[in-house]
Order: structure tokens, then sequence, then C-alpha cells
């Protein structure tokens, strides 16, 4: 879970105009983060943060536990989001794990430079745009558990109370929704060079391809591996289990590429912003801050203003 929602239940706990003001605004950049990513429309964000925070503020009153606040937030915007989200031509999408298992070219693209360097690893305004076009082609039942995963930062047992899931089935579409946004992702990228052309790099020299039986070959070790990938990565494997993959990875370069390119999108999500503007809702937040303090029956106004 984000800390802004613990700290926004701080300032919110202390009654004072100015701090509640504070609080409004942190929980204005995470409804207003999560619709972004959730439905890629900014007038769709910005509307939805104002419907929910209005909502939200009877129950602000009385919610002292940051993860229950995080429950409520993220299912009133949900709702508020699949009510009013633009259908999408992958709406509909089904994706097996075969699918999603890379193919001998991949594979071998990804051999070719299996240790990039840390510029390459920098999310730049390019792949944020990027990423955010990836993410809107997820069916929506996997790019909201992505989201509210890897880029809201909320635990699976949130998840499950928001979305009305059994914990194991959160686990298994968070790992369907990281393979296939690695490889929209991919597919986007590619597309981007081929229009551009191939970008050179300074200094770096090409790597002959290593392992190529292991991209001929895909062993019934390197399936299984990948169906528990994400519990591999978020380090949920019991540690015998753990021992065994870890020792099929380290003799696998074919493994070893695809890993560190998933990782590498998971690390993407993660960092990825979607800031709202300050000044758009500067009154907005004013006037939701005034609210606030009504409910409460604290005498006082927003920013600015003294408590008799």
């Amino acid at each position: 879970m984000r800390p802004e929602l613990a700290q926004a239940i701080e300032l919110l706990r202390s009654n004072a105009p100015e701090e509640v003001e504070k609080a409004i605004e942190l929980l204005q950049n995470t409804v207003f983060s999560f619709s972004m990513k959730v439905c890629g429309h900014r007038e769709d964000a910005e509307d939805t943060m104002q419907e929910v925070l209005y909502r939200s503020l009877r129950h602000l009153v009385r919610i002292d536990d940051p993860s229950a606040l995080a429950v409520w937030l993220y299912t009133v915007t949900r709702n508020r989001c699949w009510r009013m989200r633009r259908r999408s031509a992958h709406a509909g999408k089904q994706v097996s794990l075969d699918e999603l298992m890379p193919g001998q070219p991949e594979l071998a693209r990804l051999l070719q430079d299996s240790a990039p360097g840390p510029e390459e690893r920098a999310v730049k305004s390019a792949e944020q745009d990027l990423l955010q076009r990836a993410v809107l082609r997820l069916p929506p039942q996997l790019r909201i558990v992505l989201v509210l995963h890897d880029m809201e930062e909320l635990d699976t047992g949130e998840l499950a109370a928001i979305l009305g899931l059994k914990p194991g089935t959160v686990r298994v579409r968070l790992h369907r929704a990281r393979l296939l946004l690695r490889q929209e992702f991919s597919r986007l990228t590619q597309t981007r060079q081929r229009v551009r052309g191939p970008a050179k790099r300074a200094g770096r020299p090409t790597k002959p391809i290593k392992g190529k039986s292991a991209v001929s070959t895909r062993t019934q070790q390197c399936r299984d591996l990948f169906r528990n990938l994400s519990e591999y990565l978020d380090g949920r494997v019991e540690t015998p289990t753990c021992d065994l993959m870890r020792e099929h990875i380290e003799a696998c370069p074919a493994c070893v590429a695809f890993i560190r390119d998933l990782q590498a999108s998971i690390d993407r999500c993660r960092t990825m912003k979607a800031p709202c503007s300050p000044s758009t809702n500067l009154r907005l937040r004013a006037l939701l801050a005034r609210e606030y303090l009504r409910l409460l029956g604290v005498a006082g106004t927003a920013k600015g203003s003294k408590s008799p």
C-alpha cells in the first residue's frame, strides 16, 4: 500500500484545516493516478476523482486504518471507472499461458543482449507512453489486478477484498497480467523501432548469441518455471521449491534472459507516474476540506483560515 494513504489518515485526524487540505491533496493524487492507469483518459480520471472523493468524505470521518481506507477508496474508484470506461478492442481478449511463453525468435533477441546497461533501464517519457498504451491493451480483469498490485502497491489480501476474489485467483491473474504486459510492451517497442530505425548503441558491440540449445529446446522444467515466475519473483515460493527453480535458472540462459526482461517490465510498472495537476484541483481541494470539517463538526475553513 502506498505510504500516502497512511499519511493522509494522520493528517485528517489532526482536524486542522491546513492539514486536512494536505490530506485531500494526497487522496486526489491517489484516485486520479489510479483512474488514469486504468482508464487512460484524463477527463474520465478527473471526473472520477471528483465524484469518488466527494462520496468518500463521510467514510473518511470514520476510517482510522490505512488498509481499510485503501480497500474502500480503490473499490469505489474501480466501480466508477468500470461504469464509464470506453470500450477497448482488447477488452474481451483471452490469452493462454502457452501464448505468453516466448518463442524462439524472441528468446534469441533477449539472449542477443542479456545484460542491458543502466541507461536502458531508465524509464523515459517515451517509455511511459508505451507502458500506458500496453496497460490499456490488457483485458480489464487483468489490468485492474496489475495496476492495484504493481503500481498502487496493494497486497494480495487487499486486492482480494477490493475485487471480491480469492487470493489464489488474484495471484493467477497477476501473473497473466505481468506476462501479457511484457509481451504487449515488447510489441509496441519493436513497432516503434521499426518506424524510427534501429537504435545505435555507442561503445557497446553486438554480443554473440549464447545458449542456442536453450532457445531451440524448451524443457518441461522451463514450462513449470514459467507458470510460477510471479511467485518466484515476489518471494512467495517455499524454500525447497525455490532452490530447485534457482538451480534450473542458473543452468538455463534463456530463462535468465526472460526473467530479467519480465523483472524490468515489473519495475517499469512500479515507477510509472500519472500525477494530478495541482492547479486544476486547488478549488476542489478547498471545497472538500471544508465539507470534511463540517461533517466533523469542527469550526474551520480551508487553507489560510484560522479556527475560532
